[in-house]
């Protein structure tokens, strides 16, 4: 099965997809793939990173993966990818078309994954360039995430409202 959660930033969509992850289980514990790339020395983004840790202690195995996700997703465990954003983020000089056959890659593989995706599509369009590509490639992403999904939930104020 594959889901997808997506919202605003702090909408509560990493800790409803967390419970998801758990409620997935087959026989041993899922499997939590952190893509946030920590070598920039952002100090408020590492202690996002700190909380996201101890809200799932030991509950997941972590996967620290920037760039790569099909090369940790193996057939028959379960996964949180949190997020699909930051993956972006790592991965934005590829192009749109190698992206996209990473998402490809992912729906081939016979594993439980739960995605989370930053909404990002919903304000103007940004008159910087790498800006305006992170925007449209994150719509991009999130629209090729929620045709491969089995489920796709909308995020706010901590509610999830199924779409799929």
């Amino acid at each position: 099965m594959k889901v997808l959660y997506f919202g605003g930033q702090k909408s509560g969509k990493s800790s409803l997809a967390e419970t998801k992850t758990i409620e997935l289980l087959k026989n041993k514990k899922p499997y939590y793939i952190a893509t946030y790339d920590n070598s920039y020395g952002d100090k408020e983004m590492q202690n996002r990173v700190l909380k996201h840790q101890n809200q799932r202690k030991d509950k997941f195995e972590t996967i620290e993966e920037k760039f790569d996700l099909s090369k940790v997703i193996e057939d028959d465990n379960t996964y949180l990818v949190d997020c699909i954003s930051m993956w972006l983020l790592n991965a934005l000089e590829k192009s749109e078309d190698e992206l996209l056959a990473e998402i490809e890659k992912l729906a081939s593989i016979n594993a439980n994954i739960v995605f989370v995706l930053n909404d990002v599509s919903s304000g103007v369009i940004p008159f910087e360039k790498v800006s305006r590509k992170y925007v449209d490639m994150s719509g991009i992403i999130g629209q090729k995430l929620a045709s491969i999904c089995d489920e796709v939930y909308e995020v706010k104020l901590g509610l999830a409202q199924r779409l799929k």
